[in-house]
């Protein structure tokens, strides 16, 4: 019975000290890479890659060529999206909105500068 105790009292101190040996370890890699700015770096990857793709993306994307209109991009993410929508692909749908989204933006950006010249 007192082998046993023994035991039992070892194994959570020895817990006790591995897991306060993590934590530490941990905070340190923490300090590490805030003074070294790895993790500075990795949010702006984070927040750059979070939900912004690239023109090229979306057109493949949507299947479109770069002579596509906008009137084109609107067709074919109704299209698209009501295809994901009806086979229930919350994925899809999301990428075919943000394609339309990242063209629309390019297509009113074009728009704009031709205008002033």
């Amino acid at each position: 019975m007192n082998a046993t105790k023994l035991i039992a009292n070892l194994i959570i101190m020895g817990s006790g000290i591995l897991g306060r040996a993590v934590i530490q370890a941990f905070h340190k890699a923490l300090e590490n890479a805030n003074k070294s700015g790895v993790a500075q770096e990795t949010i702006r990857n984070i927040r750059r890659r979070s939900g912004t793709i690239t023109e090229q993306e979306a057109r493949q994307i949507l299947g479109l060529d770069e002579n596509a209109t906008l009137e084109e991009v609107i067709q074919k993410y109704d299209t698209l999206f009501e295809r994901n929508e009806k086979m229930g692909s919350f994925y899809l749908q999301s990428k075919v909105h943000r394609a339309k989204e990242c063209l629309e933006a390019v297509y009113h950006k074009n728009s704009g500068t031709q205008g002033t010249t």
